[in-house]
């Protein structure tokens, strides 16, 4: 008899471990998905990637504490911010600057959520509708196509098969294969790079294995700031999207329970935290909202330890040595698919959103369209001075237009 119980007892040990086994296998899975998205914005805009994958992380843990542990999310690095980043750069000379502009654009995620707690999501929706959001979107994708470009001609035969591999996995890719459609491209370019002799290991074999984050605090500027801040106005509905399509496959409605404003709140100091340390802004991933899908598996406590294990990630310098080592061209060749998938969500928002083409909104949308792409391909910067050497042009510029003219247009 005794015997009996030693054996029933040794069989639950054995299924929990297999369980905790079986957690942390899920917790690295999500941990892949969406690691080449979240080091590929820092790589593009010379923030440290260390910070980027240690400030996910963290961010993500913020999150789950401001939504109650509820939501099974994973928040990685925002490419909407890139272009801001990058103007911030070129203006200043100096990332920190850029640093500030996105805490304050976490802070503006902050103030959006305690709104829309107090008025209602319906009253906002109204100032930022689909017909202003929509351009907004394509403008960010847009903008960022000559940055690719002009990494990609460095080498076109390696840019053109790392975009096809990855083009490919994410047409004809299953399962978890088509969710690493980059991390395969990258791959593939990196090696038909090594052949090519074009990969500088250096990086590498200069880290150290364990090393502390490159962590910088930010610098304010009101200049910087215009510039991107209102990058916010484009991700508020993104974050919306993303929420949705999250409780859809969850089979829960997250924007009632545990409420849209505590998964903004959770958003917004996420990103001021980053912006603080010298990641990137940080924004919920669909990347991992897939894997969910093929999972099965909801529960939110992995997604905390895929944070945990983000965070870990952050301080292993050989981890950071290696992707400086990625050659531009491969770069160049990944960035066209994920600027081409941003400008593609924003008209994928006017048509989600049924939104009418009459005249009123047609001029909305050109409107946008037409001031934000201006600096980019025709280097005519209309727009608000600010200072002697900065203005408020292209996205941020397009972005108030576009409100005043949808609230004069369609006032009713």
């Amino acid at each position: 008899m005794a015997q009996k119980v030693i054996t029933e007892e040794m069989v639950v040990q054995e299924i929990s471990t297999f369980e905790k086994v079986k957690r942390v296998i899920l917790a690295i899975q999500h941990l892949i998905a969406m690691f080449g998205a979240t080091v590929l914005v820092p790589i593009l805009t010379g923030l440290d990637p260390s910070v980027a994958i240690f400030s996910a992380g963290l961010g993500t843990l913020i999150f789950h504490f401001c939504t109650k542990k509820k939501v099974p999310v994973f928040l990685g690095s925002s490419f909407a911010f890139i272009p801001g980043i990058i103007a911030v750069k070129q203006a200043y000379g100096d990332l920190r600057y850029a640093q500030g502009g996105i805490v304050v654009a976490g802070l503006i995620y902050v103030f959006v959520s305690f709104a829309v707690e107090k008025i209602g999501f319906e009253r906002i929706r109204k100032v930022l509708p689909a017909q202003v959001v929509g351009p907004m979107i394509m403008v960010i994708g847009l903008n960022l196509v000559p940055v690719a470009y002009g990494s990609a001609k460095t080498n076109f035969i390696v840019s053109i098969v790392t975009l096809l591999t990855a083009v490919s996995v994410t047409f004809f890719g299953k399962g978890l294969i088509k969710q690493l459609s980059i991390i395969i491209g990258v791959t593939a370019g990196y090696i038909l790079s090594a052949f090519m002799g074009i990969v500088d290991t250096t990086a590498v074999k200069t880290s150290a294995l364990i090393a502390v984050p490159n962590f910088t605090l930010p610098k304010f500027d009101v200049a910087a700031i215009a510039i991107i801040a209102p990058v916010v106005l484009a991700v508020f509905m993104e974050h919306i999207g993303d929420i949705t399509t999250n409780g859809q496959v969850v089979g829960q409605d997250f924007i009632k329970d545990p409420g849209l404003n505590r998964t903004l709140l959770g958003d917004g100091l996420a990103t001021m935290v980053a912006g603080f340390i010298g990641g990137p802004a940080n924004t919920t991933y669909g990347e991992n909202t897939g894997v969910l899908a093929i999972t099965k598996n909801y529960d939110p406590s992995i997604l905390r330890m895929t944070a945990v294990f983000a965070m870990i990630l952050g301080f292993i310098g050989k981890v950071g040595g290696f992707l400086k080592t990625i050659p531009v061209p491969v770069m160049g060749g990944i960035s066209f698919m994920l600027y081409s998938m941003i400008a593609l969500i924003g008209v994928q928002t006017i048509k989600n959103s049924k939104v009418e083409f009459n005249i009123k909104n047609i001029i909305i949308m050109a409107t946008v369209l037409i001031l934000g792409l201006l600096p980019t391909y025709a280097k005519i910067n209309i727009g608000i001075p600010v200072t002697k050497t900065v203005s408020i042009s292209g996205l941020s510029f397009a972005a108030i237009v576009g409100v005043i003219v949808n609230m004069i247009l369609n006032r009713e």
